[in-house]
């Protein structure tokens, strides 16, 4: 069957591969073939073979505060309103998503978004006026151009916890704390198309602050405390094959640090920036070596991601100063500055990478 008329169906795909991402909304509206075309993951995975996928950084950034008088304001210590913003690494095109209706104020401190199939999740969190643990799910369909409420997350309130996806389908989640600040090592997982939550075997040890990594198949909880600041080296590894925790024999970590800069590339390798440098580890033994040094301008606050052989850094030289952005090519081995916006130059809390 063709899809545009006069067209073979495989040039008419071809079309279809060269549709920048942000216009999905609209082909999927032209008629019912094109949307079940363009919502199948079979489109997705041939448009990333056909080199026409487009790598784009999801992040939770401040929106930009206007210019404050000098002296005293009731506004002076308010909290920034973070929204969702966009960078198309092939373009440069900074876009910032459709606003959470759910969130009046702005989307909760310290949430955590990652990217799966045509879907961006965000979850957890603090509500910045009052503070209050957030147990929202908001789903954004990259097809539709819509957020959607997901099945709050069940059990007690819990913050500070590891999160990562399959990119496929699920989303995991580990750790973290309760409402009176007791460490858990409880562990449950997010299937997004079905909208259900699960629960997950117990960790082996309770962590606060650990970072989640989906690497080769495992889910890595690494790093984190059960003591306040006591940050420990090890991890916890959950194999999706066998439905179990892993010992993990060696410390995975350099230093007792929170290790919220870790990420895996999808090249087989796991990154993570500590101290200005750019590591990398090929196996589960986190043999870390250096890579690069982030730039100079993104050294205060930085937040890195990476994905397709490039690596995108973005932070600021000192507290309150304009983010910047570079993305380091894995083969030239060069970084490249990324030109932003005046409105997209706020503090990054959060990002992951999306391949679409």
């Amino acid at each position: 069957m063709e899809l545009v008329p006069g067209l073979p169906y495989f040039i008419g795909l071809e079309c279809l591969f060269r549709v920048s991402f942000d216009q999905f909304p609209t082909l999927t509206l032209v008629c019912r073939r094109w949307k079940q075309e363009i919502s199948s993951r079979k489109f997705l995975n041939l448009r990333k073979v056909a080199g026409f996928s487009q790598p784009v950084v999801v992040m939770v950034q401040a929106r930009p505060e206007p210019e404050r008088k000098l002296g005293y304001s009731f506004n002076r210590f308010r909290s920034p309103t973070y929204r969702v913003t966009l960078c198309d690494i092939k373009t440069g095109i900074w876009r910032e998503l459709p606003r959470v209706p759910w969130f009046s104020h702005g989307l909760p401190l310290f949430c955590q978004v990652v990217v799966v199939g045509f879907n961006l999740v965000v979850m957890g969190g603090k509500e910045p006026m009052t503070w209050v643990v957030s147990r929202e799910v908001s789903v954004y369909n990259f097809l539709t151009g819509l957020w959607t409420r997901g099945t709050p997350m069940p059990g007690c309130q819990r913050s500070f916890f590891a999160c990562a996806s399959d990119e496929d389908n699920y989303v995991f989640v580990a750790g973290g704390c309760d409402d009176e600040n007791k460490a858990l090592r409880s562990a449950m997982v997010y299937d997004v198309a079905s909208d259900l939550w699960a629960l997950l075997p117990d960790m082996e040890m309770k962590r606060v602050e650990c970072k989640g990594v989906f690497h080769e198949g495992k889910f890595h909880v690494i790093g984190g405390y059960e003591v306040q600041g006591r940050f420990e080296k090890s991890a916890n590894v959950y194999n999706v094959a066998t439905l179990k925790w892993e010992p993990v024999e060696n410390e995975c970590l350099i230093v007792r640090k929170c290790p919220k800069n870790c990420f895996s590339g999808g090249d087989g390798k796991m990154y993570m920036c500590l101290n200005n440098d750019v590591t990398f580890t090929e196996n589960d033994k986190f043999n870390w070596r250096c890579l690069t040094q982030v730039p100079t301008e993104t050294r205060s606050t930085i937040q890195i991601t990476g994905g397709l052989n490039m690596l995108f850094a973005i932070g600021s030289s000192g507290l309150g100063e304009p983010h910047k952005a570079y993305v380091f090519d894995l083969a030239s081995h060069e970084w490249n500055y990324v030109a932003a916006p005046e409105e997209f130059v706020g503090h990054v809390q959060s990002c992951c990478w999306l391949n679409i």
